[in-house]
């Protein structure tokens, strides 16, 4: 197993293909890595600027055998990565990072804010449901409209349903396929609000400024940022992201997803931790502009062992998804003088599907 800091010319490994993988890749070529991706689409748009990829299934015994030996460190892009693969991995001598604790902690909704209290990042109050009785009585406790999401898997609003009223708990749990689930209470928020951080090797922490998020149906729409927040607030966001790094004892970049939640009487107010992933963020993608050190390159510099890098804005950004056949406006936006447009190399532009995402620089700080 090679020592640390990895030296420029080392092998990283990416296990999944898509716009996260390829944005990974890309930071690793700059700073002079090779990069070989796992992902069963082949000519995935992260294989495409990768050094090689193995096309195979994530959780593939050759291609994962392949993978980790001809790797000196593997991540991943994305957090419904098989726990078993990782397993694999290092059970062949591999070094895996972010580690297992933090894949089983993000993959599982009821132990993931299980885990959150316990280090001191409060959630919305939330219950267990494993059967239509158990939904019934989490109303009860709860109050209702409340927000039932399976326990695992599920995104951009897939897998989750409001429940407005106890009489409607059967056809909300109908609607997530009778599944093991999670309820959470409402959280009565202003806005939403994103924090991205690193953890070193050494255990070194850097935080990005705070990120405010605008979605439409359930997905990610445009992320403004810095945000327009106190001193007071970013350190709560920056002590909260510390205590979930250290926690898990994780090496890498992580997002963690905010309720901004007003004080009373005009006190101050709340963060409250949404949820977190275990990988580089659609929310940091500001970075890539409003940064000198990405989040991308970050990760890498993480995982490899590197110093992290600065994480001061320098810009004002407004990031903005462009979702299916929103990505034909690139003529437009790429003539934009203070857009910065990246262009995920995707092939059909499915409705609601992320082509790509679009920089604008509102000012300098």
């Amino acid at each position: 197993m090679s020592a640390f800091p990895l030296p420029p010319g080392s092998t990283l490994g990416i296990l999944g293909g898509g716009q996260l993988g390829r944005m990974l890749s890309q930071a690793a070529s700059r700073l002079g890595f090779n990069v070989i991706v796992q992902d069963p689409q082949p000519n995935c748009p992260a294989g495409r600027v990768s050094q090689d990829q193995i096309v195979a299934a994530y959780d593939d015994p050759e291609g994962l055998t392949a993978l980790g030996r001809a790797c000196q460190v593997v991540t991943f892009e994305f957090e419904n990565v098989p726990a078993g693969s990782v397993e694999r991995l290092q059970q062949g001598g591999a070094r895996v990072a972010p580690g297992p604790r933090a894949l089983a902690v993000a993959q599982d909704r009821v132990e993931e804010k299980t885990f959150l209290n316990r280090v001191g990042a409060a959630t919305v109050d939330f219950a267990a449901v494993d059967s239509l009785e158990d939904l019934t009585a989490a109303l009860a406790r709860l109050g209702a409209p409340a927000l039932l999401k399976t326990r695992r898997e599920g995104y951009d609003g897939k897998g989750q349903v409001w429940v407005d009223s106890v009489d409607k708990a059967e056809l909300a749990w109908r609607a997530i396929g009778e599944r093991p689930a999670i309820l959470e209470a409402r959280a009565a928020f202003t806005r939403e609000l994103s924090v991205i951080a690193a953890r070193g090797h050494d255990g070194a922490v850097a935080v990005y400024p705070l990120g405010e998020n605008i979605h439409e149906g359930g997905v990610l729409r445009t992320t403004l940022a810095p945000a327009a927040v106190d001193a007071a607030t970013q350190a709560r966001a920056e002590a909260i992201a510390r205590a979930v790094l250290e926690g898990l004892d994780y090496v890498g970049v992580l997002g963690v997803e905010l309720f901004d939640i007003p004080g009373e009487d005009g006190g101050d107010g709340r963060l409250l931790v949404n949820e977190i992933a275990p990988r580089v963020h659609n929310t940091g993608h500001w970075t890539q502009d409003g940064c000198v050190c990405d989040q991308f390159e970050q990760h890498i510099r993480a995982i490899a062992g590197w110093p992290l890098g600065p994480t001061k804005a320098h810009a004002r950004i407004e990031m903005t998804n462009l979702l299916g056949d929103e990505v034909d406006q690139w003529r437009s936006l790429a003539a934009e003088p203070d857009a910065r447009l990246h262009l995920y190399g995707k092939g059909e532009a499915r409705p609601g599907r992320k082509m790509a995402h679009v920089n604008r620089i509102k000012g300098s700080l």
